[in-house]
């Protein structure tokens, strides 16, 4: 199996209107949010792209790229994805996949980057997501460098939701199994940050 097709990318460029402030920085014990979902991340992939407009992050590692969204505006997931695709391009690089990850998701388990890996020689299809409790999860996500030329040409055409232009191009699933704590609990509002605290001190 070769990994090496596969780019990791964490998406970290919402406007995170109902938390208030850039969740991406916010505290979570020790780390931040996004420092959490780089641990799980980081090792599993060649390199990793961290999509975001904050300029401000600084990272150790040779094998995290720091990258702005491709169009300006904060205009969602999609204009992150195509940004990570963009990278690609323009850097010459030989990635067939892009996975994505949402940076305010800090207790998704790791096995899930297997089974993305896993799906991407399996799947006949050029989108694949994650799906727990009959939720789909759109920014858990495998997607095909072939997207590139659709996608960015549905983006001017003002697509902008992750779920409408899913639907439009068709994906596979996972199915995962849902276990005692959410693992796909995510951070939108400080109500939810108080909850994955206490998540936290129980793990």
């Amino acid at each position: 199996m070769n990994e090496n097709n596969i780019l990791g990318v964490i998406l970290a460029g919402g406007k995170s209107r109902r938390f208030g402030e850039d969740k991406s920085k916010i505290k979570l014990g020790n780390k931040t949010l996004l420092e959490h979902v780089i641990d799980k991340v980081e090792k599993e992939f060649s390199e990793l792209l961290i999509i975001s407009n904050n300029q401000n992050y600084q990272f150790t590692s040779k094998r995290i790229f720091l990258v702005q969204d491709f169009i300006k505006g904060q205009l969602g997931p999609l204009i992150g994805v195509l940004s990570a695709m963009k990278w690609v391009e323009l850097n010459k690089k030989n990635y067939k996949w892009i996975a994505t990850f949402p940076c305010d998701t800090p207790f998704f388990d790791i096995k899930i980057i297997e089974y993305l890996k896993i799906k991407s020689f399996e799947t006949k299809k050029k989108l694949v997501f994650l799906k727990s409790a009959k939720i789909r999860h759109n920014i858990f996500g495998l997607w095909s460098l072939d997207l590139k030329d659709i996608l960015e040409n549905d983006i001017k055409n003002n697509i902008r939701k992750v779920e409408i232009w899913a639907d439009k191009i068709g994906s596979d699933i996972i199915n995962i199994e849902k276990g005692k704590f959410d693992s796909f609990l995510n951070i939108n509002t400080k109500d939810d940050l108080e909850i994955a605290k206490k998540k936290l001190s129980y793990l």
